[in-house]
């Protein structure tokens, strides 16, 4: 796996972790919620920067993103169900 879609997966899995939607996020981070949707999709490279705002966002460290998914992790985490989620 590469490193692009290293930080897709694990974005991916933190925010589902979370329960926090892609627009939250986007909202948090100080991005467009298409941008979030191509970083989870590996189509978008991001900066470091970017990255940086994503774990401010999420409450981790850099390293999590970049961690390698287990053996038993070789489905990708289910996308929350679709439609307004409470307030954090």
């Amino acid at each position: 796996m590469n490193g692009r879609a290293r930080v897709a997966w694990n974005l991916r899995r933190i925010r589902a972790e979370k329960q926090i939607t892609q627009e939250a996020l986007a909202v948090d981070a100080g991005v467009d919620r298409t941008t979030i949707s191509g970083i989870e999709r590996a189509e978008f490279n991001p900066s470091l920067d970017l990255l940086d705002r994503l774990c401010a966002a999420l409450s981790v460290d850099l390293a999590e993103l970049l961690v390698v998914p287990a053996a038993h992790e070789g489905v990708p985490p289910l996308p929350l169900k679709a439609g307004r989620k409470p307030k954090r």
